[in-house]
């Protein structure tokens, strides 16, 4: 009878215990929550007050990406690359089952009027549709262009921002989509020219620019002007040319632009003849044409530039 007395007496002291979060052996306030082993614990004296041995991950092992996905049961993370955010099922465009066997005729028939109407209920008004091709349009350049997936991400955002804010009307899809995908790749630091850009695009040069300028300033987008030294890795690295070369292209570069002499200028063109110019102070031999041809300008730009940033560094090649 006494003992039961004492162990009800123990039970309702842990009890106020726990609900007062004290430790009912050293009765601190030093009880944690260990997410790992889902257990309540004290600090100072190590009890384990609850226990819940929960483990909310998969009840599978995989061993490599392949495994993993092949194993997965849950959906794609939602993305803004898509108009619909990636909500909506998708039919594969092959006709086989799960075990990967030829269907019959006649389910041939009903997938193909299941992928019709499909599609057709994904786009629900002109809005949607406006929005599918667009973004379907900056997909496809982006592939072009092998930029990574954030630059398509955030040119779907900024296109998503002009769209709700009716900046669309009056300017092609594709202007815009070209736009926001350049505004995109400058934002995140990836050195794309406007004419590479524009290569891949389906618009004009000039008409790009004009709705670029036109989309940051009417989204508050501020873009720092782009540095020259971004864009020479890349270009040193479709050359062929030595680190030294680059290394010395980069020092030109800043040495140049503290001194303002990029100003108003190209900065492909800027980058193409500072590597010209640290190939000719480095001794290596590096085409006119080949710099020229990487970096999308003419020889005559890469001819003046180099001269200048020589004579702004107040260095000339070994003769």
């Amino acid at each position: 009878m006494t003992r039961s007395i004492i162990e009800h007496t123990r039970a309702e002291s842990e009890s106020r215990g726990r609900e007062a979060g004290l430790c009912p052996d050293c009765e601190t306030e030093t009880i944690v929550h260990d997410p790992d082993r889902g257990e309540r614990v004290c600090e100072e004296c190590g009890l384990v007050l609850t226990e819940d041995p929960i483990d909310y991950g998969p009840e599978w092992r995989a061993f490599n990406a392949q495994e993993h996905d092949e194993l997965s049961r849950v959906g794609a993370p939602l993305t803004q690359s898509m108009h619909d955010r990636g909500l909506t099922t998708t039919i594969d465009w092959r006709n086989r089952d799960a075990n990967g066997h030829s269907m019959s005729a006649d389910k041939h028939g009903q997938l193909h009027r299941l992928r019709v109407w499909q599609e057709r209920i994904r786009t629900k008004n002109a809005g949607e549709r406006n929005l599918k091709y667009a973004l379907s349009e900056i997909d496809r350049m982006v592939s072009a262009l092998g930029v990574p997936k954030p630059v398509k991400e955030t040119a779907s955002v900024i296109y998503r921002q002009a769209l709700d804010q009716d900046l669309i009307r009056g300017r092609s899809i594709e202007g815009v989509a070209t736009s926001a995908l350049y505004t995109a790749c400058r934002k995140e630091g990836i050195p794309r020219s406007l004419e590479e850009v524009t290569g891949v695009s389906r618009v004009d040069q000039r008409e790009i620019g004009r709705t670029y300028r036109y989309i940051a300033d009417e989204l508050d987008i501020n873009l720092e002007p782009t540095n020259p030294r971004q864009f020479v890795p890349r270009f040193c690295s479709e050359l062929d040319v030595d680190k030294n070369v680059e290394s010395k292209a980069i020092e030109i570069i800043d040495e140049t632009t503290t001194q303002g002499l990029h100003s108003g200028k190209s900065p492909t063109g800027f980058a193409a003849a500072a590597i010209y110019a640290a190939g000719l102070l480095c001794e290596e031999t590096i085409p006119q044409r080949a710099v020229a041809d990487t970096a999308q300008t003419t020889v005559v730009t890469v001819r003046n530039r180099y001269r200048e940033q020589l004579e702004a560094i107040d260095q000339q090649p070994a003769t």
